[in-house]
């Protein structure tokens, strides 16, 4: 069963604890003091804005990658030769990448969990130094793709969405951030959760011990 969260004290069950299906928890709020505590233990929000409370996760198997290893298909080398003018930034557009990524195709019909409250925590965050986004930019200089993550401190990115205006913008994104997390202070970008999408551009599975190390620098207890 998961643990019921006090919804005025950021504190939660060692992440080990999960269930097989990676739930952990149950309560507590999307506040910038909540995200913070959860994302230093790889515990992310992940439900149903129309049902609640918050859900907790800390799947058992985490599709990660480190940095330079990612796998760029011959469709996407031609993507980078063809737009070779487009321009990929860090940190310029945090708030629109936030908004498009809560408003792409089929998000907001299916009732989105990038709800508004959590939408303004994570740029609260970004406020502070603990969230980052990658933007790609058209040829007139129009935000058409990108991600953002949450960066808890301890060198890791851990990936929270991404979208695309144009085909294959939010793979370039995700390209780039992995081509260069080392100069961007990264030492292991986190998926969170397993997809064909991020599988097809290279990601390793790790079970959840051996990524709990990782992120922890192998101490595991609270």
């Amino acid at each position: 069963m998961p643990y019921l969260i006090d919804d005025n004290n950021p504190v939660f069950p060692h992440p080990l604890l999960a269930d097989d299906d990676g739930l952990l928890a149950v309560g507590g709020k999307i506040t910038p003091e909540f995200l913070m505590a959860a994302y230093k233990w790889g515990i992310f929000p992940w439900f149903d804005p129309s049902i609640h409370p918050v859900l907790w996760w800390f799947p058992k198997i985490r599709p990660v990658f480190f940095p330079g290893q990612v796998k760029v298909s011959k469709s996407m080398r031609r993507w980078f030769r063809r737009h070779s003018y487009y321009k990929i930034t860090v940190n310029k557009a945090f708030d629109e990448v936030v908004y498009h990524c809560a408003e792409q195709p089929g998000r907001k019909e299916r009732g989105s969990w990038l709800t508004p409250e959590l939408q303004e925590a994570v740029k609260h965050l970004f406020r502070l130094g603990f969230a980052h986004s990658v933007e790609v930019w058209n040829q007139e200089d129009k935000l058409v793709g990108g991600l953002y993550g949450i960066v808890p401190g301890n060198g890791i990115f851990s990936g929270e969405s991404m979208f695309h205006l144009e085909p294959d913008t939010s793979k370039a994104a995700l390209i780039y951030l992995v081509r260069n997390a080392r100069n961007l202070g990264f030492k292991l970008i986190d998926g969170q959760v397993e997809s064909a999408h991020l599988m097809s551009l290279g990601a390793r599975l790790i079970p959840a011990l051996e990524f709990l190390r990782l992120i922890r620098g192998g101490r595991v207890g609270l």
